[in-house]
């Protein structure tokens, strides 16, 4: 096991260039199970999640290969000759159930695991499988495996969500590009994710109206053919290297980042009293004055994202006054705050919200990265802490972050791997 060595470290300056997104790649490389043809993959970030994903591709029988130097990962799903997943790589990355409806619409059966990932809250599959059963397949649980079956192939119907849940927007859209008939889904998830999955796919012949609004339809295809497309940027990466220059007093170039994307962190961060500004190259992050105590609540996209939430809690604790967090996502997103408490926070948490009252600093230590974006808030916590700080367990971090510790040493950082001891 590895851990990362941080010291508090000066205002942090520089240009940082900004990752394909984590949680954009995935559904994509799950989409490329639609086609018998080649498909070639570029901006794909060195993450573990996503070289997981391909193995598990590989199981069914894709081919697939990875070149770092040009981000370019190609896979081609001739022959899917099983549908079923082993336990190991399902259960790692919630993003593994993504594969289920491309293999239903395709296959006609899928078998998976019901996922794993960071344990920040309950994550059910239950819309997922509402929206393939109303399409026509059906489904049964054993022995913690789901096993799908649609012998006569899905139909499309109208879909209507309970809650904008992301993942089962994407795997309800993909399993109707191959689906007889148009299916609609309603109340859909709007994320920036969603819209590039569809631009893919429509790249391979879908045909798909409506993404990026609560009312995605799709017109079912005979089938689809390979296609070629570059992933768009981490909006959750440029959001931590933004807060990272708030938290430390610095000054940071974003490149390649869609502004639009952040519009919620850009205006939470000008209430913190950070300023953004466009520019040529790219997206400028930079604070001078005091920081200023904050309210926030997470919503669905175009709301707050949940994945920010924890990198806000860091900031709020050296911020002096009193800030409040208020989760609506996931009911158990507010693991960091017992090990920024372990650095001297002072954090109360009240059901679903947490109520910050900012210290003048916080003080290194042995702190554990609970999940993901935890184990980024507690890097950016460390930055700004007296002393050293160790993070154990952060395999979590490099799920979703492409080699921070470089880009943050390339910005004046004081960051170290270790081998734990």
């Amino acid at each position: 096991m590895e851990k990362l060595i941080v010291r508090q470290s000066e205002a942090l300056h520089g240009t940082v260039r900004i990752s394909g997104a984590k949680n954009a790649v995935l559904p994509i490389l799950a989409a490329c199970l639609l086609t018998e043809e080649p498909c070639t993959i570029t901006n794909v970030p060195a993450l573990t999640d996503v070289m997981e994903m391909a193995e598990l591709l590989e199981e069914f029988g894709a081919e697939t290969s990875y070149d770092g130097l040009t981000e370019t990962m190609r896979i081609c799903s001739e022959t899917l000759s099983n549908q079923q997943a082993a336990e190991k790589n399902a259960c790692a990355m919630r993003a593994s159930f993504l594969a289920a409806g491309p293999l239903l619409t395709r296959c006609h059966q899928a078998a998976l695991p019901l996922p794993g990932g960071c344990p920040i809250g309950s994550r059910p599959v239950d819309l997922h499988l509402k929206g393939f059963s109303i399409m026509g397949a059906v489904h049964k649980l054993e022995h913690g495996v789901v096993e799908l079956s649609a012998k006569n192939g899905l139909r499309g119907k109208r879909v209507y969500l309970d809650f904008p849940s992301v993942g089962a927007t994407e795997n309800i859209m993909m399993a109707a590009t191959l689906a007889k008939g148009t299916t609609t889904i309603e109340n859909a998830a709007a994320e920036p994710e969603i819209c590039d999955l569809a631009d893919f796919l429509r790249k391979m012949g879908a045909e798909i109206t409506g993404d990026g609004t609560d009312t995605i339809v799709i017109q079912g295809q005979k089938r689809l053919h390979g296609a070629t497309h570059n992933v768009i940027s981490d909006r959750i990466e440029a959001g931590t290297f933004m807060t990272a220059a708030a938290i430390t007093g610095g000054d940071i170039l974003l490149e390649q980042v869609r502004q639009e994307h952040l519009t919620p962190v850009i205006a939470k961060l000008t209430e913190c009293n950070a300023k953004t500004e466009v520019t040529s190259s790219g997206l400028r992050v930079y604070r001078k004055g005091r920081l200023r105590p904050i309210q926030l609540k997470t919503m669905p996209y175009p709301g707050f994202p949940t994945d920010m939430q924890a990198l806000f809690m860091s900031l709020a604790a050296v911020t002096k006054g009193t800030s409040v967090i208020t989760e609506t996502v996931f009911e158990n997103r507010f693991m960091h705050a017992a090990e920024l408490q372990r650095m001297g926070a002072d954090i109360k948490i009240d059901s679903r919200s947490a109520i910050i009252e900012g210290v003048d600093s916080l003080t290194g230590t042995s702190v554990r990265a609970t999940d993901l974006r935890a184990g980024a808030a507690l890097i950016l916590s460390a930055l700004a802490a007296r002393g050293e700080t160790e993070i154990s367990d952060i395999y979590h971090i490099e799920r979703g972050y492409d080699r921070i510790e470089e880009k943050l040493r390339a910005l004046g950082a004081d960051i170290q791997r270790s081998k734990d001891s």
